[in-house]
Order: structure tokens, then C-alpha cells, then sequence
């Protein structure tokens, strides 16, 4: 048991995110460094999958800063190839697709994007590796029905109609009828399963279907950048898993932050991600490698981001994302 009387919980997992050249490489350090200060009780492997050079990728994909290598390697960090198949430079977020055949076979794995940062202790996080889940830190981005096409029921139906699942299970029916959150649908931030080879076929062979040979109903729906996200739930629910199988206010809460961009965590995020990020970044070896990228640079060292903050009042912030990004970037902020 813990000091606060709950069970301690001591299960072996790997962490796993993605490490590519330019902006990713950076996070990935944010990211190590984050992992190391606040889940010091961590006893599993922190897995970087790094793409490889080939016909998929125009540039070589891999992480270029060799001093950055080399702290991430003396933060305990493992770097494990792997080969872009199937999507590569067209969709890089394939990466989390593609990239989940090269780890270990049956070793429980949780991923998480590389814009995020771990601020508590990542090791009591109750998952139950059986039951896969993802982020439900999102917004309605999918899909948007078109006024005289099929409507959510219906085109959430004909995918699960094309997989041979069963759409009715998947309802969350305390939300209205055609209302989006009724409807299974995750970010792609995080997500966890017992073994990282079984979800990631069926991961990929649910895309692939998806992008190649969609149903009708889809016929109007971009599903560039949202194919990951299209795919995830079908995969969790086909798999066990579903919205409610970790509890609330761990991921996305009091242990991790997936802030996607440096002027949104700015914007947004509560206090103690402030706080955790400018004790990451202090030391002076951190520095050299960090100011290297721009928006580190400016963001952090040399005080846009706190100007940021200062834009918004944290306590009334505006319902949707869009409107804060118009916000940073009319006062000239934005950075990615």
C-alpha cells in the first residue's frame, strides 16, 4: 500500500514514442528528461522508434543532432529502428502505426505522442493492459457530416459493419443521438495494450482498409490527417477495450500533458506543467542542445512563451482550440 492507503501499483510496462529529425528529435528529449524527473519509481524501458532512411522518405528521417543522441542515451533511453512500409513522409503519422511491429512481442506498452510531458509518477497509473484504451482528451475533428450525406450513426456504423464489430456495444448512449461524443473516438495522444505486435497489425490492417477500400459513407470525409484516429477506436473495441477502462485524471491529468504545440501548453495548461517544464530545461547542458531549436529558444529561454500565458485568462479559456490558436497567432507567437 501507499501513504494514501491505495494499492501500489508495481506493474512492469515499456514506454514507447516516436524520434525523428527536426521538431520530434527535441520533444523526444523533453520527453526523456520529463519521464526521468517525475516517475523516478519508473522501472520499465523508455522505447524511442525512430524511422529509417528509404523509398517512403525524401530526407533521411532519422534524429540528426548527435549531442541530443547522446543525452538521450544517458537518460536510459532505447532507440529501436523500424521500417516505413506503408505510409512514411505522406502520412508521418503513420510512424505510430508502423513503428509498433518492432517492439518487443507480449511486453505490456504505453504510447505516447512526443508532445507530451510526464509530470507525476507514471508508475501508479492503474492500467489494465487487457482492457486497451486511448486519450479522451479531444474535440468533435471527426467526421464532419455533410448536410444531405449520412450522418455520424451512419458512417460510424459502416466501419464497424466493415470489420464484423459490433457498432451498438461501442454507443455511449448517456450522450444524445448524432451527438459526437456519443460515438466512439479518441485522440491518438496516448494509448496502451498488452502486446504492442497484436495491436499494431490489427492497427494497420484496419488503416489500410480504411484508406484503400473505405465504405461508401466515407465518400465525403477527409481522412488525411484523421486516419489514425478513424482506425484507433475500431481497434480498441475490437480488442476488449473502450472509454472507460483507466480511470479519469491520471493521463491527460495529474500525470501526463500531451500539449501538441510549445504555445499551447503556454496558452492552456495548468500550472504545474509550467513548472515541470522550467525545471526540465535549466541545466546548462540541457540549454546548448534545446536552444538549437528555434521555438525552445524563444518560447522558453527567452520569455514568448510567459507572453503567451499572459494572453489568456487560464481560468476562461475559450471552448475550442482554434480560437486560441487565432488568438497567438494575430499577437504574432505562433511557433512550431
Amino acid at each position: 500500500m501507499d501513504m494514501a492507503g491505495q494499492p501500489a501499483h508495481t506493474q512492469n510496462f515499456n514506454v514507447v514514442i516516436v524520434g525523428q529529425n527536426g521538431r520530434l528529435q527535441y520533444e523526444a528529449l523533453l520527453f526523456a528528461l520529463s519521464l526521468r524527473s517525475y516517475a523516478p519509481d519508473f522501472q520499465g524501458r523508455l522505447l524511442i522508434a525512430e524511422p529509417q532512411p528509404g523509398p517512403l522518405w525524401p530526407n533521411d528521417p532519422r534524429m540528426g543532432n548527435g549531442d541530443l543522441r547522446a543525452m538521450l542515451a544517458e537518460l536510459g533511453a532505447e532507440i529501436i529502428p523500424f521500417e516505413s512500409r506503408h505510409f512514411g513522409h505522406s502520412y508521418p503519422y503513420g510512424n505510430k502505426i508502423e513503428m509498433l511491429a518492432a517492439l518487443p512481442e507480449g511486453e505490456p506498452f504505453v504510447f505516447f505522442d512526443t508532445d507530451t510531458l510526464i509530470t507525476g509518477d507514471l508508475a501508479r497509473v492503474p492500467f489494465d493492459f487487457d482492457r486497451p484504451s486511448a486519450s479522451l482528451r479531444r474535440e468533435g475533428t471527426w467526421p464532419k457530416p455533410e448536410l444531405y450525406g449520412p450522418q455520424y450513426g451512419a458512417i460510424w456504423k459502416s466501419l464497424y459493419d466493415k470489420f464484423g464489430l459490433d457498432y451498438e456495444s461501442s454507443l455511449d448512449l448517456a450522450q444524445p443521438d448524432e451527438y459526437w461524443k456519443r460515438y466512439l473516438y479518441f485522440n491518438a495522444g496516448f494509448f496502451f495494450y498488452k502486446c504492442p505486435r497484436a495491436f499494431g497489425q490489427r492497427f494497420l490492417d484496419y488503416a489500410l482498409a480504411i484508406r484503400d477500400d473505405p465504405p461508401e459513407e466515407l465518400i465525403c470525409q477527409e481522412l488525411d490527417p484523421w486516419l489514425d484516429q478513424v482506425a484507433l477506436p475500431l481497434v480498441i473495441h475490437s480488442l476488449g477495450g473502450g472509454r472507460d477502462a483507466l480511470p479519469a485524471g491520471y493521463l491527460d491529468g495529474s500525470v501526463s500533458c500531451h500539449y501538441r504545440l510549445l504555445p499551447l501548453l503556454y496558452a492552456r495548461e495548468g500550472d504545474h506543467v509550467i513548472a515541470a517544464l522550467d525545471h526540465i530545461t535549466d541545466h546548462n547542458r540541457v540549454k546548448r542542445v534545446l536552444k538549437e531549436y528555434d521555438p525552445i529558444k524563444r518560447m522558453v529561454y527567452q520569455g514568448r512563451g510567459l507572453k503567451t500565458r499572459a494572453l489568456f485568462d487560464q481560468n476562461d479559456l475559450p471552448r475550442r482550440e482554434q480560437a486560441i490558436r487565432n488568438t497567438i497567432k494575430r499577437n504574432g507567437f505562433w511557433m512550431r
